[in-house]
């Protein structure tokens, strides 16, 4: 796995990616830590977390979408798969490799407050609250890719659908704003999602009747729900889709609140996604 990483880690610092995605982002955070602290004196560095949070939609890709997608069509995860390392060791080194850039451009991040903090005050835990909150959002982000980046060994299609499922999750908050809380909203909602969860059920075991079991019985509780006590699904669509919701799980972190519970999801979506990313090779190794 350390192999692995610093051949990962390496290979962004010899190429353009690693240093386009930290000169990127420091960009992006630079302009409105300009306009906020140093044009209009804000002293709460949340602000700047909170309003460039966006920058991962752009910048994961720079880093996850050849990861694994150039080792399929350059063959050249053949070797990885046949050299004497676990497909976790890969998937890890990899994860942990890209983390690495991710971290140097969170280092960098911390001087930020401090440098605030010269010519004015500043609550130093709220801000570096925030940047915990980025690093744990960033983590979540490039999981996300990685897995992607998996699915194809396309970079460029890798690279939109990481852009795509990113920039949906970021909507999320409002999606859900606009949602009825009635159980009729949940039902219909839930059962189109149950329909999704089959097709990638189906995508990942390649067996139709068991799909089709789990997508009957996921549909028959549903409607059995609805039908029998519909209160039940009243509001259910919001705090469902709230799981897809990163941006909501950080708006804590950007106001200083340091909440365990969205420490736990982060690590937890990361977790998730490696793990799928780690079966998606399995699947493919034995295939």
């Amino acid at each position: 796995m350390l192999t692995i990483c610093k051949r990962e880690f390496r290979s962004y610092l010899t190429s353009m990616a690693g240093y386009v995605f930290i000169a990127f982002v420091l960009l992006v955070i630079g302009v409105y830590y300009t306009g906020y602290h140093m044009t209009m004196g804000y002293p709460i560095f949340g602000y700047t977390m909170s309003s460039s949070n966006f920058v991962f939609l752009i910048a994961t890709p720079v880093l996850t979408m050849r990861a694994l997608a150039e080792e399929q069509r350059q063959k050249t995860d053949q070797l990885l798969l046949t050299a004497p390392v676990s497909v976790t060791d890969i998937v890890v080194g990899k994860y942990l490799g890209m983390l690495g850039i991710f971290t140097i451009l969170v280092l960098i991040l911390c001087f930020y407050p401090a440098i605030l903090s010269v010519y004015g005050t500043v609550s130093l835990p709220a801000a570096y609250t925030s940047i915990l909150g980025f690093f744990l959002l960033g983590m979540a982000d490039l999981a996300v890719g990685l897995f992607l980046s998996s699915l194809t060994e396309n970079s460029v299609i890798a690279a939109v659908s990481t852009v795509g499922v990113l920039f949906l999750c970021f909507l999320m908050g409002g999606i859900t704003s606009l949602l009825s809380e009635t159980a009729a909203t949940s039902y219909l909602i839930l059962s189109l999602l149950v329909i999704l969860f089959v097709i990638v059920a189906y995508f990942f075991i390649k067996n139709k009747v068991l799909a089709l079991v789990i997508g009957v019985m996921g549909e028959g509780v549903l409607s059995a729900l609805y039908f029998l006590s519909s209160d039940k699904l009243e509001g259910v669509i919001q705090k469902v889709l709230y799981v897809f919701d990163m941006s909501g799980h950080f708006d804590d972190f950007a106001e200083g609140i340091l909440n365990l519970s969205n420490v736990v999801y982060f690590l937890s979506i990361t977790v998730v996604f490696l793990f799928l990313t780690i079966q998606m090779i399995q699947k493919r190794r034995w295939s």
